[in-house]
């Protein structure tokens, strides 16, 4: 279920949070759905449950899994975290419009080069 790169830059605890957030949006975690234990996602990915603790922190602070006290983490709705995550991509847009726009790059030279990544799915 969850894929952690130990070659990786980025820390082990935001891979946690972004592979959920991911299987959320996607729609194969459902809402009310379990999340693992701490301990055993812990011991299923051999890291240190405190690593899984800060995660699990995480997603509750963005509103994508909720407690329940004595039972265990739960999905939230899908809606929160697409929002989120559409928000997030749209800054990273609006970071990328302000770069080009210091390049250069003139507004339709851009779009084009949108439209192409958008509907072929071109990353060069």
């Amino acid at each position: 279920m969850i894929v952690i790169d130990s070659q990786s830059r980025q820390p082990i605890y935001e891979q946690i949070v972004e592979h959920v957030e991911s299987l959320i949006a996607a729609g194969v975690m459902s809402q009310g759905e379990q999340l693992p234990s701490v301990r055993a996602l812990a011991v299923e990915l051999s890291i240190n449950p405190n690593t899984i603790q800060k995660a699990y922190a995480i997603l509750e602070e963005h509103g994508a899994i909720y407690p329940v006290k004595g039972k265990g983490n739960f999905v939230s709705e899908k809606d929160k975290v697409t929002d989120r995550m559409k928000g997030q991509c749209f800054g990273r847009l609006k970071e990328t419009v302000d770069q080009a726009k210091k390049l250069g790059i003139n507004e339709e030279e851009f779009s084009i080069k949108v439209r192409t990544y958008y509907r072929e799915g071109k990353h060069d």
